[in-house]
């Protein structure tokens, strides 16, 4: 066997000291400035990398400093309720993490004495702590040597090895391994985090370069490495379904303020539970009607094409309107204009009430001052 060769089409030795070392150049050259990089926070690089799945970088700028301002320390976000845990997620989407995050919060400061564990295995067993997540703590916080795999490591890898995508056990095993020979064993001094720059390296790699369509292959800094220097072997993915859909928009004057009427959705719905949205409406009860807003909205498979109607005291079918809402009256609630930043709205209720200029940028009237003012009325 020559030397620096590898029994299987994995990564060499020689390779992967050559592959760190163009790596961590290119990283030191190129890398974005982010709020949640440079810094030693264990809280804040937590909150960042949970923000992080599964979501684009810069609707996490949009939230990153404003969840901070509100909770900035792990005991401030374990003491605070959940609807305003959620009112400050809205907007990032999949809601799950933002409750898992809260109750790991809480389980910190009740059972650890407000100590966040340094050690992947010690973080695994915090509520809704993954693989990905206890090692992208521990490496970026704690300068712990263990891989964080996430979709851009995986795809910058395969390319690297020349290996098609494979869903197997196998194949996640292979991506791990090859992850696990790349990251470095020891820190190299007490101001550089060896691990965590390198995974964060390897994220940055896959995120700005390596891109899923149409890599930026020439602009590689291991494109001497890569056995593919282009896009990969992948599996079909799934088609993205369609589905219209409908929502009221009712506004009313109390006093001087102008109040909006949403929907709670049930505790044991399977998508957002326990949120706050503008009330659906069934699309028989639109019919021939002209929207005042339409708007397409994803989550996850599914494009919502969404059309929104309002009330007005001009068109007398508008009373039909109201009433053709399927939700029991418990579920409807009237909430001032200025209170509905700090509420738990929906990603979709949200760009919809910024949309039309009901949701203000600027810093929201909670419930409770709502309700001493309109006492005061």
């Amino acid at each position: 066997m020559a030397a620096g060769a590898t029994t299987d089409d994995g990564l060499s030795q020689a390779k992967v000291l050559l592959f760190r070392r163009r790596l961590m150049q290119w990283y030191r050259a190129h890398a974005r400035e982010l709020p949640w990089r440079g810094i030693v926070d264990p809280y804040r690089t937590w909150v960042s990398e949970v923000m992080l799945q599964q979501t684009r970088v810069a609707a996490v700028l949009e939230h990153y400093e404003q969840f901070l301002r509100l909770f900035p320390t792990i005991v401030a976000l374990a003491l605070a309720p959940e609807a305003a845990v959620l009112a400050a997620w809205s907007g990032l989407g999949y809601y799950r993490r933002a409750r898992m995050l809260h109750k790991a919060a809480q389980f910190v400061v009740e059972e650890l004495g407000a100590k966040i564990p340094q050690t992947s295995a010690e973080l695994r067993t915090l509520p809704g702590i993954g693989e990905y997540t206890c090692a992208a703590i521990a490496s970026i916080a704690f300068g712990e040597s263990v891989a964080v795999v996430d979709g851009n490591v995986e795809r910058v890898l395969l390319r690297v090895t020349g290996r098609a995508e494979d869903v197997t056990a196998a194949g996640r095993n292979f991506v791990r391994v090859e992850a696990g020979k790349l990251i470095p064993h020891k820190r190299i001094s007490d101001a550089t985090n060896s691990a965590g720059d390198h995974n964060q390296a390897m994220m940055e790699l896959g995120a700005m370069i390596c891109l899923p369509k149409a890599p930026l292959c020439l602009n590689c800094p291991v494109y001497e490495l890569c056995r593919t220097r282009g896009e990969h072997a992948t599996g079909p993915r799934g088609r993205q379904s369609s589905r219209p859909v409908a929502f009221l928009l009712a506004t009313r004057k109390q006093g001087a303020t102008t109040e909006v009427l949403l929907e709670r959705r049930s505790a044991e719905a399977s998508l957002m539970p326990g949120m706050l949205e503008l009330p659906p409406l069934p699309l028989d009860a639109v019919e021939g009607r002209e929207p005042m807003l339409t708007v397409r909205h994803s989550i996850t498979n599914t494009n919502y094409y969404v059309s929104v109607y309002m009330e007005s005291s001009q068109d007398e079918r508008d009373a039909t309107l109201r009433a053709a809402v399927p939700a029991a009256a418990e579920a409807l609630e009237w909430y001032g204009v200025r209170t509905l930043g700090s509420l738990p709205l929906t990603g979709l209720a949200r760009k919809v009430l910024k949309r039309i200029d009901l949701l203000s940028v600027a810093g929201p009237e909670t419930p409770e001052q709502e309700l001493a003012r309109r006492q005061e009325v």
